[in-house]
């Protein structure tokens, strides 16, 4: 059956073989789609002309455990000195065994993790296998990479990567000796730089707060709701010192955003499991403020 359309109102890029990956694909065919690619009548990049205006999420945490690693972030995000959103969600599934938290310009940030989901899916459909671990991984420091113009005026993006490598964990099974935890954690810089954490990592406004009681709290065989108590724990002191992350908000049941990404894949845990971790927190410091 031929097709309808007539061959020169199809894009050339739509027509050509290309590569796995979809970011490439879309640069040749859709550039203005891309993260920082919509320009407004002036020709200056969306957010540019505002950047006082824009709104930032603050703090992600990563910690891994006997069994995977636990990705969590908090829900406020603020412009300025003011509170833009109470429950904004910074914590998102990259595929079956992976997971992504932002930090930096919410909008742009948003936009890269939509456009990384579809990056993985692509490839897995045209090669008919899923990147690995450490593919994802590389695939996520160059669109930040691509980020670099829209950075440098302001418009940062730090996304914290977690995901369970399954290569790793049937290496372990086959040679016992060289096992390894299959969770994993990568983190980034602004002009895409990658590297690779252990145990526990934090990015955002108050990161150095949530290292430091992460840092006391993390357990390399801990259980999984071990791990995510610490890192509810490790979020409840970011916000405690620092006014751009919000802790948990009981009054209007707003409790982190949690993805545990295993063996049996990523899963985003439930608001009401969560927030039976966050009210134990809460309980404790109230016994011991301090923790």
């Amino acid at each position: 059956m031929t097709s309808s359309w007539p061959a020169s109102a199809v894009p050339a890029a739509y027509l050509t073989p290309g590569t796995g990956s979809f970011t490439e694909f879309l640069a040749l065919a859709e550039p203005r789609l891309l993260p920082g690619g919509q320009q407004h009548k002036d020709g200056v990049t969306a957010g540019t002309a505002h950047l006082t205006e824009s709104v930032h999420g603050t703090t992600i945490v990563a910690v891994t455990f006997a069994d995977g690693v636990v990705i969590a972030g908090d829900r406020r995000a603020t412009m300025g000195s003011m509170i833009a959103q109470r429950d904004i969600e910074k914590v998102f599934i990259a595929d079956n065994f992976s997971a992504i938290g932002i930090a930096g310009t919410a909008g742009i940030a948003v936009e890269m993790v939509r456009l990384f989901q579809l990056e993985l899916e692509h490839y897995e459909k045209i090669e008919g296998v899923s990147l690995s671990l450490d593919g994802k991984a590389n695939r996520l420091a160059t669109m930040i990479r691509g980020n670099l113009g829209a950075a440098m005026q302001g418009l940062a993006v730090v996304p914290l990567f977690a995901g369970f490598d399954v290569d790793r964990a049937a290496a372990t099974i086959l040679d016992p000796e060289e096992a390894k935890s299959a969770g994993r954690i990568f983190a980034y810089d602004v002009v895409g730089g990658k590297y690779e954490e252990h145990d526990y990592h934090a990015v955002g406004s108050g990161s150095v707060f949530a290292k430091s009681a992460l840092k006391k709290r993390h357990q390399r065989d801990a259980d999984q709701r071990t791990a995510v108590k610490a890192a509810v724990e490790a979020l409840y002191d970011a916000a405690d010192d620092d006014s751009a992350t919000g802790g948990p908000d009981i009054n209007r049941r707003i409790y982190p955003i949690v993805v545990v990404v295993g063996a049996r894949g990523a899963e985003k845990l439930p608001s009401a499991q969560v927030a039976l971790v966050a009210q134990e927190v809460v309980a404790g410091r109230q016994q011991n403020p301090g923790g």
